[in-house]
């Protein structure tokens, strides 16, 4: 079973995905993840047993309700620049990349299918996901992307999300990717509470020279690492470019990038709050239809924002 010639979220019936994968490992399971990278633990039986554990509320939420969901693979930080700072050699990385697939098919096999689970290979920035050091030209962020997404081209994998995207050029670079490796793309951009990208950029802007610079090949596009209230202000509602956004996985604390980064605390916001501000972006945002969470969300965030949800659609 496959979906890259047809994502069926594309169709505009809801999915869910996860919460904050990082957070939660960290701060609730109390596990250390250096450089906040969770393909490592696809190195031990244990790890890989923590990670089918941390889906699987996620999961029986979808089946429950009857609902589409998108398996977004622990891969996040599992491109070169992070594998050597955490030393691994290429052929390890390959070989992790690969688990993490795997282990999204075992559990897409394991889930009586009566709606549609979709494999995304998660694909993360090449530097910080909060304020980038060095910037990639467009064409140096497909070079240096094409290691993991030309892996994620012979798995199991239906398409790829770039997750956490602060400037254009890396979104384009692999997008252009993607589509060399005949997989479709999905790119998530983070704001800042001005509701601009970390590059000073704003969303509609970046989202339109994505599209205009690769003719318009990403799937749609997702907001995430970010709380509602920096960029409810931004949405009119009567741009075109909103009508390319199809997902949603928002932050729980209200908090800045700079404030969660000193943070030694979690801050789990207010679940029902959150989910009352999905729903509310619902006029704002026609299309989405991809709901999950980031930061310091976990599962009970995700099934406030499905009920609110299914409510308010019902």
């Amino acid at each position: 079973m496959g979906y890259r010639a047809g994502l069926p979220q594309l169709q505009g019936d809801l999915f869910l995905t996860d919460g904050g994968i990082e957070t939660t490992l960290i701060f609730q399971r109390g596990l250390e993840l250096p450089l906040f990278a969770a393909f490592g633990l696809l190195k031990t039986d244990e790890g890989t047993q923590v990670l089918r554990n941390y889906y699987e509320p996620y999961v029986a939420l979808a089946r429950q309700k009857r609902l589409g969901f998108v398996l977004e693979s622990p891969t996040w930080r599992a491109s070169p620049r992070w594998a050597t700072e955490l030393g691994y050699t290429s052929g390890e990385l390959t070989d992790l990349n690969r688990k993490a697939i795997s282990l999204m098919e075992e559990i897409r096999e394991q889930a009586p299918m009566k709606s549609p689970f979709v494999i995304s290979g998660c694909i993360g920035p090449q530097d910080d996901g909060y304020n980038p050091a060095v910037k990639f030209s467009a064409s140096a962020s497909r070079d240096y992307h094409s290691v993991q997404i030309n892996t994620f081209r012979d798995t199991a994998a239906d398409m790829v999300t770039a997750i956490t995207m602060t400037y254009a050029d890396e979104a384009i670079g692999i997008t252009r990717a993607a589509q060399a490796a005949d997989l479709p793309a999905v790119i998530s951009f983070t704001l800042e509470t001005d509701g601009k990208l970390p590059s000073g950029q704003l969303l509609g802007d970046a989202i339109e020279e994505v599209d205009s610079e690769t003719d318009g090949a990403p799937a749609y596009y997702m907001i995430n690492c970010a709380h509602p209230t920096h960029f409810e202000k931004i949405l009119t509602g009567d741009e075109p470019w909103t009508d390319r956004i199809r997902g949603l996985r928002a932050n729980a604390s209200t908090k800045s990038h700079a404030e969660l980064d000193e943070a030694e605390e979690l801050d789990e916001g207010d679940p029902e709050d959150l989910a009352n501000r999905y729903v509310d972006l619902k006029d704002k945002l026609p299309e989405l239809n991809v709901l999950g969470g980031c930061c310091g969300t976990d599962e009970r965030h995700v099934e406030q924002i499905c009920h609110a949800w299914l409510a308010r659609t019902a």
